[in-house]
């Protein structure tokens, strides 16, 4: 039987729905954070868990995905915590950059999604966590400062919770999630094996 390509609604239509999804996560996440660190700033939380499902959103649904953590960051994290459009709109790169390049890596590497091995679990952690996450923390605390919503002393205040907040969720919830649902996702049409398709 041929493998048959599903129509392109089907993947608009995914992709409203995980905008929906990454938008509500990272809502959830902010509000969580700054009851336990009030201090934070705008847009930076210290327990991102939106940040593992839109990898994992990602790593299933390939640009769908990454397209959805961009304008769930843009809706989430930017606007609804109150920070200025203009801000939103490239600070929200960030969450493109987080999960491009483990996507990349993924695809390169030739990397099992469904995290079958040590290699595979290595790959995630190296460029899911910890590489990815140094260069979005980065982008997101710059953007924060040049838009001025935080001041240039106050760039490493953003930077470290959303390195080590973003890479903690990844590390406790993408992996499980992936080796235990990747195979099921694996059936759907909407699965990408490559970028689009």
């Amino acid at each position: 039987m041929k493998n048959v390509r599903p129509p392109t609604y089907s993947f608009l239509i995914l992709m409203i729905g995980l905008i929906i999804i990454n938008s509500l996560l990272a809502g959830i996440s902010l509000g969580l954070s700054h009851l336990i660190s009030p201090s934070l700033p705008t847009g930076i939380a210290v327990l991102y868990i939106a940040a593992a499902f839109m990898l994992i959103f990602t790593l299933w649904f390939g640009m769908y995905g990454a397209i959805a953590a961009y304008v769930g960051c843009f809706f989430g994290s930017g606007l609804l915590s109150g920070m200025p459009l203009s801000v939103a709109i490239y600070f929200s790169l960030a969450a493109l950059w987080m999960v491009l390049i483990p996507l990349a890596a993924f695809r390169m590497f030739d990397v099992k999604v469904g995290i079958e091995s040590r290699r595979d679990l290595f790959h995630l952690v190296l460029f899911g966590a910890i590489l990815n996450n140094i260069i979005a923390a980065a982008w997101a605390s710059l953007s924060l400062a040049i838009g001025g919503v935080i001041g240039w002393s106050s760039v490493m205040s953003a930077f470290l919770p959303w390195l080590i907040g973003n890479a903690i969720m990844i590390i406790i919830i993408a992996p499980l999630v992936l080796k235990r649902y990747t195979s099921r996702v694996e059936k759907s049409k909407v699965f990408v094996r490559n970028y689009w398709f």
